[in-house]
């Protein structure tokens, strides 16, 4: 397989995000595992951890709390050596939100998935 230029790397990752903004966490786990297959090094790691969220909130969906719990654990560990921000994401916010959830999990309710909005580059 032809390795992926950063550009198009980088539009598969910002599409992935997208998805999981929407709800559509499995293709977003889908899409995100595409580019993890091809990164190295530290990337490789960051990108499971965003995985690991996507699925976590598909098994949420499906009423699946220990699937959930598990998943989300593993995000938030692997999330943990990446912040406060990686990738363009501010991963402090969506580690502190994802703590939060974690919580409404276990307590047996609802959980809000937390964004994983990119950060804007400065204009001008």
């Amino acid at each position: 397989m032809v390795p992926a230029s950063a550009r198009e790397s980088r539009a598969a990752y910002l599409h992935g995000l997208d998805l999981y903004n929407r709800g559509q966490f499995f293709e977003c786990h889908e899409a995100l595992e595409e580019i993890w297959r091809e990164a190295a090094g530290p990337e490789r790691l960051f990108l499971q951890s965003l995985i690991h969220f996507a699925v976590a909130f598909h098994h949420h969906g499906r009423q699946n709390p220990m699937g959930a719990l598990l998943q989300l654990g593993k995000g938030l560990r692997k999330l943990a050596g990446y912040l406060p921000e990686y990738g363009g994401l501010d991963t402090w916010r969506l580690y502190q939100e994802g703590r939060e959830a974690f919580r409404g999990i276990r307590a047996g309710g609802l959980a809000r998935p937390p964004a994983m909005r990119p950060r804007q580059p400065p204009s001008g």
